[in-house]
């Protein structure tokens, strides 16, 4: 005898299995499903939860059903644990490239794409607009205050005193994005041959920042569940002497690791015992795909920790504004600003207050946070299905940010393919580039900041065979 219940359910799992209900969807609700199959209430719950009993979906408080990932699929990547002495960076060609291309997060680039534009974007376009439309009369002739337009000051401040941040807008300088603010922090508390430590595999600006500062790097390795190795560090600080640490505590490009608290508190207090600076990179911090992980500044107690950040990745690309904060030296930091720069849009800056005074970013992190876990879900459910030829690879899976991390086998270079997928139209960012040891080939990042739509979806089928020709 076949049951009503068991009909929705083999339809669903049918669904699911063909990827027609993809990874990182959310089911019907029930009344939907009752409605629409004129079925009860009580069918479409067992059904559900049967689903839900077999791993193939998951319930979200106050959102409903959602198709789960196969995540037991692919073990998380490992890093290598050896620690190299300091050394000068070299960046690679390829990073320009890609640079070039301006497509470091979209692996088949396309402008134009009007369907994936945020509603948040398009609310903050009105926000600038009517900004741009308020100035008073010879306001366009001015320059921007040195430390950036205080409303916005205010604004980035208490943003962060919500998170438990003790420090007021005096101490927040506005930067033209989070790079910017890094290469202030960088230069306020280095000077050439200096040591920095930084994670590996890491944020490849960064290693270009300290290429053209002429400092030595010093990789620690990450892992994707812990972030920075703390322990790494401690084993070096007695060897050499380091006069800054870069860290993103927060879903760090491109594992995607969190540092536990525990972590974070031995942190600091290396950075009081050794007395070194940590060049703290907050700019992912806001798309935590749970609550929001307070930044390591809120622990604090010594101004051992200078904060950047931006709405760059949690916002817009276009919107080159960032901060640097830092509970001493603003002067100084004010003065290098001034060098490179000697003013920043003053109406951008007013639009950007105006929106997040107005609660239209955190509108707009609530709806993307929920569509960035979708579509890393989807990544990883596409990986697990198109790129069994590649053999057993490792996956990270991180709990925000906008990057993974895939460890293919040993004998595929990925940077050897690079210029066959880019003659596809295929972008793509080897593993190589986030280190400046020979380290890292046979990997990759991979980023979820763009809808999985059929061309991103074909040109990820197409890499994996341009890869597994390798083996």
């Amino acid at each position: 005898m076949r049951y009503l219940y068991q009909d929705l359910e083999r339809e669903l799992i049918a669904g699911i299995n063909s990827g027609h209900i993809p990874v990182g969807m959310k089911l019907p609700s029930i009344r939907q499903q009752c409605e629409e199959r004129k079925i009860s209430k009580a069918t479409v719950i067992h059904a559900y939860q049967r689903l839900e009993a077999s791993g193939l979906v998951e319930v979200r408080a106050k959102s409903g059903y959602f198709v789960c990932s196969r995540k037991m699929q692919h073990p998380v990547p490992s890093t290598q644990q050896t620690i190299s002495a300091p050394r000068l960076v070299d960046m690679s060609d390829v990073m320009r490239d890609i640079m070039a291309q301006s497509a470091a997060f979209d692996i088949s680039p396309q402008i134009d794409q009007r369907s994936d534009i945020p509603i948040g974007i398009t609310e903050l376009n009105r926000s600038l607009s009517r900004a741009l439309r308020r100035q008073r009369g010879a306001e366009h002739q001015y320059y921007d205050e040195p430390a950036g337009l205080l409303p916005l000051r205010r604004q980035i401040c208490n943003r962060y005193q919500r998170f438990g941040c003790n420090f007021n807008e005096n101490e927040v300088i506005v930067t033209a994005g989070c790079q910017h603010a890094l290469s202030l922090a960088l230069q306020l508390c280095c000077k050439p041959g200096d040591i920095v430590a930084v994670e590996s595999p890491g944020f490849y600006g960064v290693l270009q920042l300290l290429e053209s500062m002429g400092l030595q790097v010093l990789e620690i390795p990450v892992t994707a569940e812990h972030g920075i190795s703390v322990d790494g560090l401690s084993d070096v600080l007695e060897k050499w002497k380091i006069a800054a640490c870069v860290v993103t505590p927060s879903f760090a490009t491109p594992i995607g690791g969190a540092i536990p608290e525990e972590s974070r508190q031995r942190l600091l207090q290396l950075a009081e015992k050794f007395d070194f600076k940590i060049v703290e990179d907050d700019i992912y911090g806001d798309l935590s795909f749970g609550h929001r992980i307070p930044p390591l500044k809120q622990l604090d107690k010594n101004n051992r920790v200078i904060l950047c950040g931006s709405f760059s990745k949690s916002l817009s690309r276009e919107l080159r504004l960032g901060w640097v904060v830092s509970s001493t030296g603003q002067k100084a930091l004010m003065r290098l600003k001034m060098v490179n720069m000697l003013a920043l849009s003053r109406y951008t800056q007013q639009g950007l207050s105006d929106f997040l005074e107005d609660g239209g970013y955190d509108k707009h992190i609530r709806k993307q946070k929920v569509l960035l876990r979708q579509q890393r879900e989807q990544l990883v459910d596409l990986l697990s299905r198109h790129w069994q030829h590649l053999g057993a690879i490792r996956i990270s899976q991180p709990e925000g940010g906008l990057t993974l991390w895939v460890e293919l086998d040993p004998k595929i270079n990925v940077a050897d393919s690079y210029l066959k997928a880019r003659a596809e139209g295929i972008i793509i960012t080897p593993g190589n580039l986030f280190t400046a040891q020979l380290q890292y080939q046979h990997c990759l990042r991979l980023s979820f900041a763009h809808p999985w739509n059929d061309r991103r979806q074909m040109a990820l089928i197409k890499l994996g065979e341009i890869l597994a020709a390798q083996i």
